[in-house]
C-alpha cells in the first residue's frame, strides 16, 4: 500500500452555516418534543432515513447534512429550510455569519433567505441587482407580481411598520421624537398602499366598462357604430 493510500482522509470542514444548522436541528427537535429516535422514525417514513446515532452526530457537528437531508428535516419539522439555515433572529442591529458572505445584518440574512432581496447590494446598483435577483431566483409569476406598484408599496409598509413595532417594544426615555417620526413614516406607507388599492380598483372598473362596451358593439348590426346607424 502506498503512502498516499495510507494517508487518512481530511476531516470535514464545518463552516458557520453548518454550525447554525446543527443548533437548529437540536432546537427544532426539542421544540417538537422528539427524541433522536422519534425524529429518525419520521425521516424513515418520509423516505430519507437517518439513524438516531447520525442525528446525534449532526447536532454535535460530527456529521455533514446534505441538501436532501436538509429538505427532509425541514419537512419533518414543518418549517422552511431557512429555519434551519439561519438563527431565529432578524434584528437589523444584530449580525449573523453566513458561509460565503461573512457577517451580515440578521434582517438582511432573512430577507435574502425568504427571496426578497440579495444578501448584499452594491451602492449605485441596487435596482439592477434586485431585478437580477428576482429574474434569476423567482418564478416568472412572482417576478411580475413584485414589479407592481402595489407590491412595492406593501413591502415599504411592512418594513416601516416592522421598524415601528420593534421600536414600540422597547421604551427609551427621550426618544419620543424618533418614535413619532417612525409613526409618521408608517402612516405614510400605509396611505400609499391604500392609494395603490384605489388605483387598482378604478383600473379594474375601467377595464370592465371597456369590455362591456366592446361586447355591446360586437352585437350591433354590421355598419352601425356606437352613435347610431351610419348614413351614406
Amino acid at each position: 500500500m502506498t503512502d498516499e493510500k495510507r494517508r487518512p482522509r481530511p476531516a470535514a470542514q464545518y463552516g458557520p452555516t453548518a454550525e447554525v444548522v446543527a443548533a437548529n436541528v437540536a432546537r427544532l427537535r426539542k421544540a417538537r418534543g422528539l427524541t433522536i429516535y422519534g425524529l429518525s422514525g419520521l425521516l424513515e417514513k418520509a423516505g430519507r432515513p437517518i439513524t438516531p446515532s447520525a442525528i446525534a452526530k449532526v447536532e454535535k457537528q460530527q456529521r455533514q447534512v446534505t441538501v436532501d437531508d436538509l429538505a427532509a428535516l425541514a419537512v419533518a419539522f414543518g418549517v422552511s429550510p431557512a429555519a434551519l439555515l439561519l438563527p431565529l433572529d432578524d434584528d437589523p442591529n444584530h449580525r449573523v455569519e453566513v458561509t460565503g458572505a461573512g457577517q451580515v445584518p440578521a434582517s438582511s440574512a432573512w430577507a435574502w433567505a425568504s427571496g426578497r432581496q440579495p444578501l448584499k447590494l452594491t451602492p449605485g446598483r441596487e435596482e439592477a441587482e434586485l431585478l437580477e435577483h428576482q429574474l434569476n431566483g423567482l418564478p416568472s409569476s412572482q417576478v411580475r407580481m413584485r414589479q407592481q406598484p402595489l407590491w412595492r408599496a406593501l413591502q415599504v409598509a411592512e418594513e416601516s411598520t416592522g421598524r415601528l413595532l420593534r421600536k414600540s417594544s422597547v421604551f427609551v426615555e427621550g426618544d419620543d421624537e424618533h418614535f413619532a417620526d417612525q409613526v409618521h413614516q408608517a402612516r405614510r406607507a400605509l396611505e400609499r398602499v391604500a392609494a395603490e388599492l384605489d388605483h387598482l380598483e378604478s383600473t379594474r372598473a375601467g377595464e370592465a366598462a371597456d369590455l362591456k362596451r366592446w361586447a355591446e358593439d360586437a352585437k350591433k348590426p354590421k355598419g352601425e357604430d356606437s352613435d347610431g346607424p351610419s348614413v351614406d
